[in-house]
């Protein structure tokens, strides 16, 4: 009887699919905040526990950039898991593998492995990757006109990740001595767990074997999509902006650590940034609807290179944390924007094959970024990290700047 209870809800989820679109949001919204915090928590201690674990200072960031492999490697198994299971299916693989990352963590600080503690990064990595699945999930979950304030709502959860990562690290970093982060490392594996609960009440229907095969078979080739115009600056405007939000976040807790700063200073600065990056998701899809993504993209490149402008300034507490936070209103800009424009260049049929597509691009080359920012910060240091994102952001402007002059040509021509 159950099963039949269960067999007429995605019958009538199937048939009426924005029915349950407020529940949907808001339950993606919290699990976007506590699975938000696992990653906040990697990036706070990644690259002090890699210091203290790795047999040279320049391997000190690369647990964080094995993260970020892990996230573009498990980018299309995702979407796959997805397209044959529905998007719940791969969501509760993702926040399993959110468990797996905070007990192996511990287990490395514990053992003093830095191989263990780089091998943990990869099931963290693909945990990442489904979680940024949750904004096009919230797509989805509403009519074409409120997508992008669905989507936005989704990403706005990433506020409290903000504040639940860096108090988590805290909190916790302390409490089993001598072992720094270890306990903080089982607090997020619980984190993970809390967010597989929230999870199993999401209500998205499982493609039926027609939607699946339709999908599979249907809408254009994914080769003459990705040539768009339109979705290669998309996709060029998305991985800038999360390329350079990785590059000078990763550096930066171990810059500040060896400029002298204390890691509660560090703490409180990453937790601003975390907020940066979320709270303007609460009007970021107005934003879009009235002034339009290219718009809002330029925006978010601007904050970025102003970011890297004032951390250049000095490297006191109020340089690092005002870079900080204008790299996370950036990022929020300029990724929010980009993703919006994905969703303009994919048909139903072909938007898990085309979004999983832009997501694997965008954290496959981030993952460069974050090799080159360790090596770069302890060899070069701080601001030669800084002058560096100015070459990827002049890349993103010129690309947004061609594909405005291609759309007044063709308006143009068709006048």
């Amino acid at each position: 009887m159950p099963h039949a209870d269960a067999s007429t809800e995605t019958t009538r989820a199937a048939a009426t699919p924005y029915a349950h679109e407020l529940g949907n949001v808001l339950r993606l919204s919290v699990a976007q905040a506590l699975a938000g915090a696992n990653s906040v928590v990697v990036y706070a201690t990644g690259a002090i526990v890699g210091n203290t674990l790795a047999p040279s200072p320049a391997l000190a960031t690369l647990p964080i950039s094995i993260f970020v492999v892990g996230m573009a490697l498990c980018t299309l198994p995702a979407g796959s898991i997805a397209r044959r299971h529905g998007r719940r299916a791969a969501f509760l693989a993702g926040t399993g593998c959110g468990v797996l990352v905070g007990l192996l963590c511990a287990l490395a600080v514990v053992l003093g492995s830095f191989g263990l503690f780089c091998a943990a990064m990869v099931p963290g990595g693909a945990y990442a990757a489904v979680v940024l699945s949750f904004r096009f999930a919230a797509a989805d979950c509403a009519p074409p006109e409120r997508r992008a304030r669905a989507m936005s709502a989704v990403m706005a959860g990433g506020v409290f990740a903000g504040v639940i990562g860096p108090q988590l690290v805290t909190h916790t970093m302390d409490l089993w001595a001598p072992h720094l982060f270890a306990a903080t490392y089982l607090a997020q594996a619980a984190v993970a767990g809390v967010s597989a609960l929230v999870l199993l009440g999401v209500r998205l229907p499982k493609p039926t074997a027609a939607e699946r095969a339709a999908e599979m078979a249907g809408g254009r080739p994914i080769g003459a999509i990705a040539v768009q115009p339109r979705f290669v600056t998309a996709v060029v405007c998305g991985l800038v902006s999360y390329l350079l939000m990785n590059f000078i976040m990763t550096a930066a807790p171990l810059a500040m650590r060896l400029c002298g700063l204390s890691q509660e200073a560090s703490n409180l600065g990453l937790q601003w940034h975390v907020i940066a990056m979320y709270a303007p998701s609460f009007v970021t899809g107005r934003l879009i609807a009235r002034y339009g993504a290219p718009r809002l993209v330029m925006a978010g490149l601007a904050l970025i290179g102003a970011a890297a402008a004032v951390g250049l300034a000095g490297v006191d507490v109020g340089h690092f944390w005002a870079s900080l936070i204008l790299l996370g209103l950036g990022w929020n800009f300029g990724f929010l924007g980009a993703s919006a424009l994905v969703l303009e260049c994919h048909r139903p049929e072909e938007r898990t094959r085309v979004q999983s597509l832009n997501d694997f691009i965008v954290f496959g080359t981030m993952a460069l970024g974050s090799f080159a920012s360790g090596g770069l910060l302890t060899a070069y240091g701080w601001d030669t990290v800084l002058w560096v994102s100015f070459v990827p952001l002049a890349v993103a402007v010129a690309a947004l700047g061609y594909t405005a002059w291609m759309r007044a040509a063709v308006g143009k021509a068709a006048a």
